[in-house]
């Protein structure tokens, strides 16, 4: 007998016996239940809008935590500049890696929306936090606080401090930011409504590019520019102890009142010299353990629009409104209370 007929014989007996030379192929639903019932691990890409400031460090505490509570994957990773293009570019990537869920704090709404749509149609779950992006572009939004919340306690403090008929400025990150502009404009709603003698001494906000040093410079040049100014809104984690250190240096916290948003630890040392009375912020662990409950909800389904509640672990239930998870209201820092947190 040939070679080749030989070879025949062989191939005739393995189809016979119903044998595949080459590895089988279940169909795509079958294959998608093997993968499940293998306990396929979800991978959950988190991005603050830059890494390395305390702010966005304390949120990838709670991130991490979220994730090892749940068994899930936590990928903490973002641009080292507050710049939207970086956000997209890393966006991309993990869109190609097949991420489960993009939990994402936009820098520029608009210009991140292209690529959040993108990932929806590829079926990866989308939720905001920190700052929202266009609503159409996302699933949930994790809002720290109510807009209008913060907008009115910044008031009060610096109503409190400064006098109902004082001149102020105000001190933002980026220009773009989608937070700081509603936060900002609420916060106008609620001068115009509650104090109409309190004045804003320059129609367009100061920007600090999210750069604390820039933020000192930016301060000091104030300082010199409006002798008739009396308060300033600093409202970053960056922009606020910028703006103290340029107080401080120019030994001017007696004559203008400094609060804002940022973390007890970067405000620790201004408050305790005097230079900062009291600031508001909320807490930024919660926020990234928040954001990470509420992805791996939407990618299980537990979660939906329309819903009034959400449970999230040790935070417990919390408030849902339309497509919004509401962490809860600011709190005040100040001598009294600065020493019981950590972050």
């Amino acid at each position: 007998m040939t070679n080749k007929s030989m070879a025949c014989l062989i191939l005739t007996a393995l189809v016979i016996a119903g044998v595949s030379c080459g590895p089988s192929e279940p169909p795509a639903g079958d294959a998608q239940d093997a993968q499940s019932e293998a306990g396929k691990k979800l991978k959950i890409g988190v991005m603050p809008k830059l890494i390395g400031i305390d702010f966005f460090n304390a949120t990838e505490v709670g991130a991490r935590k979220a994730g090892e509570e749940l068994g899930v994957e936590v990928d903490f990773d973002g641009p080292v500049e507050s710049k939207v293009d970086l956000q997209v570019e890393m966006i991309e990537t993990w869109i190609a890696k097949k991420y489960d869920a993009i939990a994402v704090a936009p820098n520029a709404p608009d210009a991140i929306a292209p690529v959040l749509k993108k990932a929806r149609k590829r079926g990866i779950s989308v939720i905001t936090w920190d700052a929202d992006a266009l609503p159409e572009a996302r699933d949930f939004f994790v809002n720290q606080c109510t807009s209008a919340s913060v907008a009115k306690t910044l008031m009060d403090v610096m109503v409190e401090g400064a006098g109902a008929d004082a001149k102020y400025l105000i001190l933002t990150g980026s220009l773009t930011a989608a937070n700081q502009n509603i936060w900002m404009e609420e916060m106008e709603k609620y001068r115009a409504q509650a104090y109409p003698n309190l004045t804003n001494l320059s129609k367009t906000p100061k920007a600090s590019g999210e750069d604390q040093a820039l933020a000192t410079q930016v301060m000091a040049d104030c300082l010199k520019a409006y002798p008739g100014l009396q308060g300033v809104f600093a409202i970053t984690s960056v922009a606020l102890p910028g703006a103290a250190e340029a107080l401080r240096k120019a030994g001017a916290a007696d004559r203008v009142f400094l609060t804002g948003l940022a973390t007890p630890k970067m405000m620790k040392e201004y408050v305790d010299d005097g230079t900062v009375d009291r600031f508001v912020l909320w807490n930024p662990v919660d926020l990234g353990y928040l954001a990470v409950y509420a992805a791996v909800a939407n990618v299980r389904g537990e979660v939906e629009p329309g819903a009034t509640a959400f449970n999230a672990g040790h935070l417990g239930e919390l408030k849902v409104v339309g497509s919004e998870i509401i962490l809860g209201d600011p709190t005040i820092f100040d001598k009294s209370n600065i020493d019981q947190f950590d972050f």
